[in-house]
């Protein structure tokens, strides 16, 4: 199984396409269109634009079909889905060809607009469709006789997991699951399961099970009496890039979005750990990199006046760099200006306060203002942050943190942000209580992820550095 090699076929597949289509549609265009029109047969001009257009264009179709999430999950792909996400994606990159391409055409009646608009979808969704389709039936096909199988680990050792692993393993179409092993809540030696797999540990090791036997789904299948832990999995299975399902039996016992993988064979649910649709992830990603970008350049006299600030207020470098924690726990160095003496922490991490004495006069202004936080925009542009998501913590407090409020571990499934809702109703935290109260926003925030949101925030920080209400 060779997940590039697959996504490789369906980019080679709609590139070859949205360049056929292209190409009868200027056929179609000046064949039809403007030879009826002008009363001469008119031919394609075969010039450096048109050749320009038709190997140019396809990259645009390629970054429409990736902001839908198209090239993500290749494998488990629904056919019916694929169906209305090819559809949806054409009429949309139609539209923007037309009002950038097509409609400064002459024309003799608005009837050859919507005859180049028509035909250019007809062909382009015709030609990528049929690929797409045959290229996904042939990889179902080989998913359902076993062919094609993906590493899965269940979590259940008794009752309920041997009955789930007999049905899935005993029905004609597979479906994918390639069993690796269980592992069980309370790590018992004679779990009934252990005759028919191989008992890889209990809970506590599940984290670096999966990385070891390179796991892609975990079926969560333990008993009425384990139901009290099924919180501590969903959050340990938080920090890894996994398909989490679930049997239908405990599922009023989750939270978060949900949805069937089956109807025909045995059904199970998906716990979703995507918290936004994919075109909004890929327009946050975007938005990103060109705000942080035009930022940079921007704010290029604040960065000026702020380091001189921070030279002359007191001895040290002008920059603060230290280790945070990121999406899935990975460490990144984060850049602040510094708003701090230097050796404030020499004995040891610790929270800033309101009457903090190792913060500069210099520092208090920045502060106020968020001005310390605007080199994290050069952070942003790196891929380590976001500008809005939970602000990033350092492992000694998260350690502190978790041990009292172990649904922290959430945010981490998120790219942290120059500024979040915690910070924009909250402020910065002075203790680990501060701390605890403060992620209530941020979780909020996780479950109700969207752009809408992200604005409101960034408005809402506008207004904090405006009227210097920073804490």
């Amino acid at each position: 199984m060779n997940k590039k090699l697959q996504v490789l076929k369906y980019l080679f597949s709609d590139y070859l396409a949205a360049t056929l289509a292209w190409f009868l549609f200027n056929l179609f265009r000046k064949e039809y269109i403007e030879s009826v029109n002008y009363g001469i047969h008119i031919e394609i001009d075969y010039n450096t634009s048109f050749f320009i257009a038709l190997f140019g264009l396809p990259l645009f179709w390629l970054m429409i079909y990736s902001a839908f999430g198209y090239y993500s999950n290749i494998y488990r792909k629904s056919r019916l889905q694929e169906l209305g996400q090819t559809f949806v994606s054409t009429i949309i990159g139609v539209i923007i060809i037309f009002f950038i391409l097509i409609l400064d055409d002459t024309v003799f009646s608005y009837k050859d607009y919507y005859s180049s608009a028509g035909s250019l979808f007809i062909a382009h969704f015709i030609l990528t469709y049929i690929p797409r389709l045959t290229i996904t039936s042939i990889t179902a096909k080989k998913i359902e006789s076993g062919k094609i199988g993906f590493n899965t680990l269940l979590i259940g050792s008794n009752g309920k997991a041997l009955k789930l692993y007999h049905q899935l393993t005993s029905q004609e179409e597979k479906y994918g699951y390639k069993f690796v092993g269980f592992i069980n809540i309370f790590n018992k030696k004679d779990a009934v399961l252990s005759k028919h797999l191989k008992h890889l540990g209990d809970l506590n090791d599940v984290e670096n099970i999966i990385k070891k036997e390179k796991i892609e789904e975990v079926i969560i299948a333990i008993e009425s009496s384990e139901h009290k832990e099924i919180e501590k999995i969903i959050y340990k299975l938080q920090g890894v890039n996994v398909i989490t399902k679930v049997i239908p039996g405990m599922f009023k016992i989750l939270t978060g979005r949900v949805r069937m993988s089956s109807f025909l064979g045995t059904p199970l649910i998906i716990i979703s750990h995507n918290l936004m649709p994919a075109w909004q992830e890929s327009f946050k990603r975007m938005l990103d990199f060109v705000a942080s970008f035009f930022a940079l350049i921007m704010l290029s006299p604040l960065y000026i006046f702020a380091a001189l600030g921070v030279k002359l207020s007191s001895k040290g470098p002008v920059f603060f760099v230290q280790e945070r924690i990121g999406l899935d726990g990975k460490p990144f160095k984060i850049i602040k200006f510094r708003s701090m003496y230097t050796n404030a922490e020499k004995n040891g991490p610790q929270l800033s306060s309101d009457s903090d004495n190792r913060i500069t006069k210099f520092g208090r202004i920045m502060r106020k203002t968020r001005l310390d936080e605007i080199p994290q925009f050069i952070n942003v542009l790196k891929g380590d942050m976001s500008l809005v998501g939970p602000r990033p913590e350092r492992q000694f407090f998260i350690d502190q943190i978790v041990k009292r409020a172990p649904h922290y571990l959430r945010l981490l499934k998120v790219k942290p942000g120059i500024t979040s809702w915690g910070q924009v109703k909250y402020g910065y935290a002075e203790n680990i209580d501060e701390m605890i109260e403060r992620l209530n926003y941020d979780i909020f925030y996780i479950e109700n992820m969207t752009l809408y949101l992200d604005f409101k925030i960034l408005i809402h920080t506008i207004l904090v550095v405006l009227k210097r209400d920073g804490k």
